[in-house]
């Protein structure tokens, strides 16, 4: 296992389900344990954060009309692959991936969380939202269950370095994680519903 922070040097690369890797990832998940940590999906096209406050739709990045579509085909995709999922699915309160978590899996199945802020609407509290961010990544889920994280990109870099930067994390996509007391490790990133030319945002 993985202390907290570490992962390997090398940017991972995301797979999808039908893929060799991604069946096996799915596997994996079927028999439950695990943390998906989900990026909020696409906002290609969508203005830019401008207020940097909670509550303030209209000063913040949302879903692009092609996002929303993608948050729930994420959702049937879950459960079209048998994963089995633990309640509450936990979710970060900037509107991308709140709106992900509730188009994906219903509003009534979602617990918002500052715990999974996004990092640059942290303010002074960034070092405390990292803390969450590693704490949910280290803790086992119930038996034959596993937790959902709905958040965002930057957090999972500054926590899990290179492995998931660049490249590797796009919009929508999610890291597979095992916990065990605290400590975690990267299985890999599942690509449940890409977008075509879609991953990552270009907002004005």
């Amino acid at each position: 296992m993985l202390a907290p922070g570490l992962a390997w040097a090398q940017p991972r690369a995301p797979v999808a389900p039908d893929s060799p890797a991604g069946a096996a990832l799915v596997g994996r998940l079927r028999q439950g344990g695990l943390v998906l940590y989900l990026r909020h999906a696409d906002t290609r096209g969508e203005p830019c954060d401008r207020s940097y406050r909670l509550g303030d739709r209209d000063g913040q990045r949302n879903l692009s009309a092609a996002g929303r579509l993608q948050s729930a085909r994420i959702g049937a995709m879950l459960a079209e692959l048998r994963i089995p999922l633990a309640l509450p699915v936990l979710a970060g309160p900037v509107f991308r991936a709140r709106d992900t978590a509730e188009l994906a899996f219903g509003a009534g199945a979602i617990q918002v969380t500052e715990g999974l802020l996004a990092d640059d609407y942290a303010g002074g509290r960034l070092a405390w939202v990292l803390a969450e961010h590693r704490r949910l990544f280290g803790t086992r889920p119930p038996a034959g269950e596993n937790r959902v994280l709905v958040g965002h990109r930057t957090p999972a870099i500054m926590l899990l370095g290179d492995a998931v930067a660049g490249r590797a994390f796009p919009e929508g996509a999610a890291l597979v994680l095992e916990p065990a007391g605290g400590r975690f490790a990267l299985l890999g990133i599942l690509e449940l519903a890409p977008l075509p030319g879609g991953g990552f945002h270009a907002c004005g």
